[in-house]
């Protein structure tokens, strides 16, 4: 167990840093008690708001000198409690370091600190010719979280994940050290990628307080396709035609029918169509019409071949903002439907996307309950929603756990992983340690040992600790 801090221990903490930066008590809002859905809540016993690594490194000195844990957390957009200060301590705030530090158009490389938001970072790049690839449909998340949970998004079919595009990072450790990882360089084989092991982490390696990351030029030219099919299968069997078909879409995006029937009761905006059971939105990009054109055609010869009912074109602000806008409001739009819910995060091979869609609802048949779905079906990230709607807390409890044991031991079957973006944090450590097996947790024991021998940052997230080294 890690002590309560003293009167006297969060006097010294104000002291540390300039008047405001530091709240206690009641001076802590609820809600940095909680995540955006994980159900996982705790109240910090100090809220540390940081605008630079220096401050950064000052508490966690003091920190680590005191054996107090410290929790990280961005804009609390997260999913599975990892930004939830289970043990109390410090929950230190990088959401003002929120400045945009260099565009290095020489190497390609934007400079940003960790509390910048992804919206802010691609309007900046694309203002200036740039592409930030990485879009997951959380807007409003920060950089350092996107890295701390190597999130994918929307276009990684294409382009591939957050750790595709980070070259280095600065990272403030358990005991206040400072250290530099990758840099601007292109290639690096020098020893072990410690950078790479700091992506994903969760915040329980060290403290990302700069990161530089790898740009792309901005394609001129986008065109999205709505296609709709019949069914669920037809749509989802469709995807590793369309991935192996030389097209190279950028976006391969699964919805079915109800939920965009309440993204579109959620946003009171009507989506161009919804008579149909599935849809799939595809994206294409490219430096030239002809490049773009040439690929779409043949998308969409391929998609009728395969059962889709028609193609629709996407080539306008007009019509893309009601098709994205319904896309990105899916998870508040399903959160809306019902009092409670919880997501499964699993990601499987493409070929067994349509079979885990169909154990989904197989499920929900047989335990009475609700669960919609969506996801990145290019590289099989499935979101899928148990929802409460009026459960007692007995029987929703009861019906959660025997989905969520059901779905990530069928995700296992098919292959597949925990989280294909969102990460474990502190409400999914159960279901990772039976997938992973004793070894390979105990291998990850030992990277937290090596990088956090206290085990004071993020403590209990993604595993549990070992109990003899827990401080006291």
């Amino acid at each position: 167990m890690y002590h309560p801090m003293t009167s006297d221990e969060l006097s010294m903490l104000k002291q540390l840093l300039p008047e405001g930066q530091v709240l206690t008590g009641d001076e802590i809002s609820s809600d940095y008690y909680h995540d955006e859905l994980s159900g996982t809540e705790a109240k910090p016993e100090a809220l540390v708001f940081v605008l630079s690594t220096e401050e950064t490194s000052r508490v966690m000195r003091f920190a680590y000198e005191r054996n107090i844990p410290v929790t990280t957390r961005g804009s609390g957009t997260g999913l599975v409690g990892a930004a939830v200060a289970v043990h109390g301590g410090i929950l230190l705030c990088t959401s003002k370091m929120n400045h945009i530090l260099e565009l290095d158009e020489d190497n390609l490389t934007v400079t940003v600190q960790p509390g910048v938001l992804l919206m802010e970072l691609a309007a900046y790049t694309e203002e200036h010719g740039y592409l930030y690839p990485p879009d997951p449909g959380e807007k409003t998340a920060t950089i350092g979280g996107n890295i701390s949970t190597n999130a994918g998004g929307m276009r990684a079919v294409r382009y591939g994940v957050t750790r595709d595009y980070v070259r280095g990072l600065t990272v403030v450790l358990a005991n206040g050290e400072i250290i530099t990882l990758g840099g601007k360089v292109v290639k690096n084989s020098s020893g072990y990628s410690l950078l790479n092991l700091m992506i994903g982490s969760e915040g329980t390696l060290g403290i990302i307080t700069e990161a530089i990351l790898k740009l792309l030029p901005l394609p001129s030219k986008s065109i999205s396709l709505l296609i709709p099919f019949p069914s669920m299968d037809e749509a989802l069997d469709t995807v590793p035609f369309l991935v192996r078909s030389g097209t190279n879409p950028t976006a391969i995006e699964y919805m079915s029918k109800d939920v965009i029937l309440y993204a579109q009761d959620y946003l009171s905006k009507k989506f161009p169509d919804t008579s149909h059971d599935a849809y799939l939105l595809l994206t294409y990009d490219g430096q030239s019409l002809e490049e773009v054109e040439k690929n779409y055609d043949a998308a969409c010869r391929l998609a009728i071949e395969h059962g889709a009912v028609d193609a629709y074109f996407v080539d306008t602000d007009e019509r893309k903002k009601p098709v994205w806008s319904a896309r990105g409001a899916f998870l508040e739009a399903i959160k809306a439907s019902t009092d409670e819910m919880d997501e499964c995060d699993v990601v499987v091979p493409r070929r067994r996307i349509a079979d885990f869609i169909k154990y989904t609802h197989q499920l929900a048949k047989e335990l009475d309950i609700r669960i919609p779905s969506f996801g990145h079906a290019g590289d099989g990230n499935l979101h899928v929603y148990m929802c409460r709607d009026g459960l007692d807390e007995a029987a929703w409890k009861d019906k959660l756990s025997i989905c969520f044991e059901k779905m990530y031991a069928k995700a296992g079957e098919f292959g597949g992983q925990v989280s294909g973006e969102h990460g474990i944090g502190f409400a999914k450590r159960p279901y990772l340690a039976e997938r992973l097996g004793p070894v390979q947790i105990d291998l990850m024991r030992g990277i937290k040992a090596a990088f956090d021998p206290k085990g004071l940052l993020n403590p209990d997230k993604i595993f549990k600790l070992d109990d003899k080294k827990t401080v006291c």
